[in-house]
């Protein structure tokens, strides 16, 4: 038989030396901080990381570098090390146009900036002015007369809703390419109803509800007032679609409507 071989288990070191122990470590810890502190401070006060370039890698349609440096360069502070990216990234971030912006440090005296610029798909409000909304259904301002398409349609609706406007809009709008026409102004309510003004200044009343509700009720709609308006060799006033199984029309000079029950949405 194999002999046991006997373990030496060491005793337990005293109190007051491992307290000693532990305060060696804590103080080691210290020191390594102040020394690395000093450090960072000395390498921050070297003109060698001062910022000396901002690089925007990106092209841009509304802006340009130079312009988005000569607004940035002067709410900038620290170097390399020290700057604040997340207010340098706010600062972009206030240019109009400008909806989005990422800064990252290039050592050793660089930063580079990629940024996103909104892309307007119509104006927003009561009438015509510096809000516009983006491909995204937010709603941002830009500067008087910085805004070159006239063509965009107008939107309008709650606060907070500018997504839903846009929502209804493009569901809308390639229905009517059927009747070779387009919407111009696009409202929801207060109350939640929807309305629609033509290129031809034609009024539509669509009603309460969802946007894929309000496209049903267009597709009805597309679907049959070729017919009667062909019928009486009129251009269309106003529409009115808020009814269960049909629509009232107006045609200029001529007042007609469609199969209707009286139970309007």
């Amino acid at each position: 038989m194999r002999r046991p071989v006997p373990v030496f288990n060491p005793p337990p070191l005293p109190l007051d030396i491992r307290l000693m122990n532990n305060a060696s470590a804590v103080l080691l810890v210290f020191l390594a901080g102040l020394v690395l502190a000093a450090m960072l401070s000395w390498m921050g006060r070297q003109s060698v990381f001062s910022l000396k370039a901002i690089y925007i890698d990106n092209e841009l349609v509304h802006n340009n570098a130079v312009t988005l440096r000569a607004n940035v360069a002067p709410k900038l502070a620290g170097n390399f090390f020290s700057v604040d990216l997340a207010r340098t990234r706010a600062a972009f971030e206030s240019i109009p146009w400008v909806r989005h912006a990422v800064v990252r440090r290039e050592f050793p005296d660089r930063l580079r900036v990629q940024v996103q610029e909104h892309q307007a798909v119509a104006f927003w409000g009561d009438e015509a002015d510096t809000r516009l909304v983006n491909s995204q259904g937010e709603v941002f301002e830009v500067n008087q007369g910085d805004v070159e398409a006239d063509d965009l349609p107008l939107l309008n609706g709650p606060q907070g809703q500018a997504a839903l406007v846009l929502q209804g809009y493009r569901l809308v709008t390639p229905l009517l390419e059927k009747l070779d026409t387009s919407v111009s102004q696009l409202e929801l309510t207060g109350r939640g109803s929807w309305r629609a003004r033509l290129e031809s200044g034609a009024v539509i009343e669509m009603g309460q509800g969802e946007p894929a509700d309000i496209q049903a009720r267009m597709q009805r709609f597309v679907a049959t007032v070729s017919q009667t308006s062909s019928k009486f060799g009129r251009d269309l006033e106003s529409a009115d679609l808020r009814y269960e199984n049909g629509y009232a029309l107006k045609l200029r000079g001529v007042t007609t409507a469609g199969d209707a029950k009286k139970d309007r949405k």
